[in-house]
């Protein structure tokens, strides 16, 4: 068996993904991975990273979400890591690319754990990648599909968003879709972490914004308007 080139090995786990994710809810298909593999390349032009790591790490990152595997957080880095030792890719490679997958999403960071936490300029750019494709306008249709996947109401005056969840009330939520907006998507903007990221996510926040404005609007004309920072 010949040794595969970086972008072989590319090639041959987008075909294991896009086999993978088949009939996955819509919100977390492969076309959802398609898009934070290129927001992820587009951001690591300005960066100095290793290439093959941030492309497998965005491509991987939600081979087993944890929301659609009863919780578990597990089968992801080790479907992950099966595939890519498979692969024959290199053992450091892949103990990064697997960290990454471990240390990703928001929910994981909500509580400050102590000691050291993982960290790298490779997380930093596919965390970016990801937050971004939970804003602007495929954040706003990501988040009313899944809210619709899992029978959620879309709104519901009588029920605040909740600020201060811990990640197990944040995993266990099941709060109207719009208290999302809150308690994750118009938080995002400030947490990125690389300047590209930024600039991206500065336009897709302001896009929000005007889109909850636009729905207090609609949803009660006789209302004051609220706006996206008003439940902040």
């Amino acid at each position: 068996m010949h040794k595969m080139s970086d972008s072989e090995i590319v090639e041959q786990t987008i075909a294991f993904v896009k086999e993978t994710l088949t009939g996955a809810e819509g919100g977390h298909d492969f076309f959802h991975i398609q898009r934070v593999f290129r927001n992820t390349l587009f951001i690591a032009k300005d960066e100095k990273v290793d290439v093959l790591v941030v492309s497998l790490a965005a491509l991987l990152h939600d081979i087993a979400d944890a929301k659609f595997n009863k919780g578990d957080e597990n089968i992801g880095p080790e479907l992950a890591e099966r595939f890519l030792a498979e692969l024959k890719v290199k053992k450091k490679t892949i103990a990064h690319v697997v960290k990454i997958i471990k240390n990703i999403s928001f929910k994981n960071n909500i509580e400050k754990k102590r000691g050291r936490k993982f960290n790298s300029k490779e997380l930093r750019v596919v965390q970016d990648a990801d937050r971004l494709d939970a804003m602007g306008a495929i954040g706003i249709a990501r988040a009313f599909n899944y809210g619709g996947f899992k029978n959620r109401e879309i709104y519901n005056p009588e029920i605040a968003p909740n600020l201060k969840m811990t990640k197990e009330q944040y995993k266990n939520s099941a709060a109207p879709t719009i208290n999302h907006f809150y308690e994750k998507l118009l938080l995002l903007k400030d947490k990125m972490n690389t300047e590209t990221g930024k600039q991206l996510a500065e336009q897709r926040h302001q896009y929000m914004m005007e889109y909850v404005r636009q729905f207090y609007i609609e949803w009660d004309p006789l209302s004051r308007p609220m706006d996206g920072n008003e439940a902040i």
